[in-house]
Order: C-alpha cells, then sequence, then structure tokens
C-alpha cells in the first residue's frame, strides 16, 4: 500500500490537480462566451432590423430620424456592453464600481420599448405599457440591459398576433415591475433555475411555438 508522501503518488496527485485546474479554465473560458453572445445580441438584432427599414424608399424623414437615432443609440449601448462583459471578472470580485445617478424610470422603460419595437410590430404583437411616473437613482446602463433582456425574451416566446403587457407601479414605498406574454411560458423544472446567471432552457421554434 502506497503512503501518501510517495513519490508516484504525488506525481499522480499534481496530474490530477493540473486537470481540474484546465477544466476550471475550459469553464470559464465557456462561460466568457456564452455571457458575450447573451449580451450583444439585443443591440445586435435591433441594429439590424432597423437598419433594413431605412432600405424602404418610402419611408418618411421623420421616421428615418428615429430609426437613425435608434441605431445610434443601440451602437453606444453596444459599446457600454463591450466595457461592461469586459469588467465581468470584477463584478464576479465585488470590486464593480457602480454609478448610480438618479433618473426617470418610466422614461427608460418607454425608451427602451420604442427601441424593440421593429422586434414586436414585425410579429404584429399588441404591446401594452402601463407605467406611473417614478423617479430611482440606480446605475441606468445596468438596469437598461435587465429590461432590454426581458423584453427581447418577451418578444421572442411570444405568438404571432400575441399580446405582451408591461407594468411599472409604485406600491407601499416599494417599485413593482412586471412583464406578462401569452407565450408558451416557463416548464416548471426550469422555473427552479430561473436564477442562475445565463441559464437557458431547452431551444424551441418561434413559428411552431414547441421545442425545437
Amino acid at each position: 500500500m502506497r503512503r501518501e508522501d510517495d513519490p508516484i503518488n504525488k506525481l499522480f496527485k499534481g496530474i490530477n490537480d493540473m486537470a481540474q485546474e484546465l477544466n476550471q479554465v475550459e469553464a470559464l473560458r465557456q462561460e466568457f462566451i456564452s455571457n458575450v453572445s447573451h449580451e450583444i445580441q439585443s443591440p445586435l438584432t435591433s441594429i439590424r432590423g432597423f437598419a433594413r427599414a431605412l432600405q424602404n424608399d418610402q419611408l418618411s424623414a421623420q421616421d428615418r430620424d428615429r430609426y437613425l437615432g435608434i441605431i445610434q443609440t443601440e451602437s453606444m449601448r453596444l459599446s457600454k456592453l463591450s466595457d461592461n462583459l469586459l469588467a465581468l471578472a470584477a463584478l464576479e470580485s465585488d470590486t464593480m464600481r457602480f454609478e448610480p445617478q438618479p433618473y426617470r424610470l418610466d422614461r427608460q422603460i418607454r425608451k427602451l420599448v420604442l427601441v424593440c419595437e421593429r422586434q414586436w410590430t414585425a410579429k404584429n404583437i399588441d404591446m401594452e405599457v402601463t407605467a406611473d411616473e417614478l423617479n430611482i437613482c440606480a446605475d441606468e446602463d445596468l438596469l437598461s440591459q435587465v429590461w432590454v433582456n426581458l423584453l427581447h425574451n418577451a418578444i421572442k416566446f411570444t405568438p404571432q398576433d400575441g399580446r405582451v403587457c408591461i407594468s411599472l407601479h409604485e406600491h407601499h414605498g416599494h417599485i413593482e415591475f412586471s412583464i406578462a406574454d401569452n407565450g408558451i411560458g416557463i416548464a416548471d423544472e426550469n422555473q427552479a433555475r430561473l436564477f442562475e446567471r445565463f441559464y437557458k432552457a431547452d431551444k424551441w421554434s418561434p413559428t411552431s411555438g414547441h421545442p425545437g
């Protein structure tokens, strides 16, 4: 029976430790790729949609200016997302710096709904927004990512001619935000993992409404 200080045992232990470290590095690499893919998809989708809309020769000057403004806004957000992704390690180590500033939350929500307009109008979705005038002090850019991710998920999983309802209200000193749609919903087995970062349920086909 070999002792723990046996040279061969030490060699095997060193190899096992090295393998575990390599597995951790690979997991971090895969996680980073997932982070990048997840975060940049929303602004890219908006930019592509409004760029296609600008190819319409019959587009009014007012709509053209509005679409160009949205493309510019999303391009700036894409640049900020790049900076935020580079700071992901700092966030995990609790050294991420937040920059809270006072702003109107209801205006932010309505603006982001308009940014996603090409996506929900393409599916003829009835978008209903009810929002109280609310002032908060928060990091607007980081919260913007939260709202856009929720909006894009709602639009993606809502069927053609469906409905998305967004509400923002103050209730007993707390802010309540909700977004509801008539899509396929989240399966019971996936709801327990809802707050796991970047967890995704089974892929599905938006045209069929079933997992694909």
